[in-house]
């Protein structure tokens, strides 16, 4: 006699590991809420906002001086402001990390979308609900006579020209009845996806920009005689490189301004900056003044050789001649800071040094040099002898000067303020003032050992950046398809309809009837139907004029 074999107890579940338990579940729960499109909306927010100190805050990259002028003169908050990496927000560990996540947010919220949207495509529309008089528009039909369901569904399918439609054929549970079920708006979604798409293809351009583009900016006296050519990261006043730009394989070009002009406001307000450039693409093999000339604007660069020449700023530079005891002379023309933006009030300093051989021992040159400090005013107007600007248009130029002599540190090795002379050295005797003077062009100022300074003139002067962003194109063409996609997803309106055919034999004396239920319904608020919707009801059951 065969024995039964003995019952297996039941299992308990398996406890999850603790790796499970741990690791891999917190991990997958922390994905799930990076990926959802909640947080990629508040990381972009979250990015906005973080920008705002950037535009706020001097930053570090395109201004040190006033950056640090900002510190200083906020204390304790300065400080503690520059270790939050606030006067260098763009490449602040913190905003970087806002970046970062935001672009994996965006990658892993879209790609299941996308590959959601693409079955969506394949699939036929959905089936025809069970109850169309619950959905929020509804139109029941009767259409007399004796009709073949199935031509009628044909006819309601070939009425929905431009949407996506099926026909339901009878079933068991539902014995000669036809269902149409239609869908248009996939665009929506489309747009949608590219919009998205587009702010992540806009977030990598500007990544890559930053990696591998540069700024520089550089002031240049508009004579058409000083220059400068894009070989090396010396030429520029300031400079500013990618990461990964080390500044040894710039596009060589070379330019020269020939002349600037600025004209403004009645109110004193800057109207225009218009600078005359020639320029040359790679080395250059000819005379300068062969060169082709380009008329540079503000918002109006010079495109050269996959960069932009921008003209930022101007100014005015006087023109000194300082002629020593023996007769030889030293001119320069040295640009003045502007200190009143309204009336181009502008200080700065020169820095002489005397001919090679007048003074034999090289100290009694270090202190014979000439240093002069001053202002200088387009339109001079005086409270006694105190100068000051009227106005930006330079109608009656005028210089307020001090000079020094003594040793400026030329030749000292440290890094000087361009546009002061060292206080440090007033204070310690080694420059020691020997004149002033208040000039017009043409007038001297005589000094006790028979050296003069004469103020010869002046010449305008013009700050220019030259950007170069290989990603510029890329982040063009990724603006413009986000707009794009946002006006599609905007603009489409998502819909489904469906359609119901019955043959009833209820009618007078057993006569045969075909009811059509008619249903709408938007997929958002945008897309309602309308109060039309039963004429495009009857129109799509009866066509357009209202017969079979």
């Amino acid at each position: 006699m065969a024995t039964r074999p003995p019952e297996t107890p039941p299992q308990p579940p398996s406890r999850p590991s603790s790796l499970q338990r741990y690791l891999v579940a917190p991990t997958r729960n922390l994905w799930r809420s990076l990926t959802s499109m909640r947080t990629a909306l508040a990381l972009l927010f979250l990015l906005a906002v973080a920008a705002i100190p950037g535009a706020l805050l001097p930053q570090r990259p395109l201004n040190a001086a006033k950056t640090q002028a900002y510190i200083d003169n906020h204390g304790r908050l300065g400080t503690i402001m520059d270790r939050l990496q606030l006067f260098d927000v763009f490449a602040s560990s913190w905003f970087t990390a806002i970046y970062a996540l935001l672009f994996v947010s965006l990658v892993g919220c879209l790609l299941p979308r996308m590959a959601e949207h693409l079955r969506s495509l394949r699939a036929r529309p959905v089936p025809v609900p069970r109850n169309l008089a619950r959905m929020p528009r509804h139109e029941e039909i009767v259409v007399d006579g004796d009709v073949d369901p199935e031509q009628l569904a044909q006819r309601i399918r070939g009425n929905l020209r431009g949407w996506r439609s099926t026909i339901y054929p009878p079933d068991q549970s539902k014995v000669g009845t036809y269902e149409v079920s239609a869908e248009k708006g996939y665009l929506r979604e489309f747009g949608n996806l590219v919009f998205h798409f587009a702010l992540l293809s806009l977030l990598i351009a500007v990544a890559v920009g930053k990696m591998w583009g540069y700024e520089g900016t550089r002031s240049l006296v508009a004579d058409g005689e000083e220059g400068m050519c894009n070989t090396s990261t010396a030429v520029y006043d300031s400079f500013r490189a990618g990461r990964l730009v080390d500044g040894t394989d710039l596009q060589p070009f070379c330019i020269r301004v020939d002349d600037f002009t600025a004209t403004f406001l009645p109110s004193g307000q800057p109207d225009m900056y218009t600078a005359m450039m020639r320029y040359t693409e790679g080395a250059p093999t000819t005379d300068p003044g062969t060169w082709p000339l380009a008329r540079v604007r503000v918002n109006e660069p010079l495109r050269l050789a996959g960069s932009r020449v921008y003209v930022l700023g101007n100014g005015f530079a006087p023109t000194f001649t300082v002629t020593f005891p023996d007769g030889q002379k030293r001119t320069q023309t040295v640009p003045f800071a502007p200190d009143e933006m309204q009336t181009m009030l502008s200080s700065g300093a020169v820095r002489v040094d005397p001919p090679a051989g007048m003074f034999p021992v090289e100290k009694d040159r270090r202190r014979n040099q000439i240093g002069i400090e001053g202002i200088f005013a387009p339109t001079a107007k005086f409270d006694g002898t105190l100068l000051s600007s009227s106005s930006p248009i330079p109608k009656d130029p005028y210089v307020a000067i001090r000079v020094y002599r003594g040793d400026t540190g030329l030749d000292s090795g440290r890094p000087q303020n361009a546009y002061a002379l060292d206080t440090a050295l007033m204070h310690s005797g080694q420059l020691r003032r020997v004149g002033q003077a208040n000039l017009k062009p043409g007038r001297v100022l005589h000094l006790d050992n028979g050296t003069t300074v004469t103020f010869d003139g002046y010449q305008r002067w013009v700050s220019i950046q030259v950007s170069n962003d290989p990603a510029q194109l890329w982040v063009l063409v990724s603006a413009v398809v986000m707009l794009l996609g946002l006006l599609v997803s905007l603009l489409v309106k998502r819909r489904r309809v469906w359609a119901r055919i019955r043959v009833l034999d209820d009618g007078p004396d057993g006569q045969r009837r075909t009811v059509v239920t008619v249903a709408g319904l938007a997929r958002t608020d945008s897309a309602g139907w309308g109060d039309g919707f039963s004429e495009q009801a009857r129109e799509l059951v009866l066509g357009a004029d209202g017969s079979r």
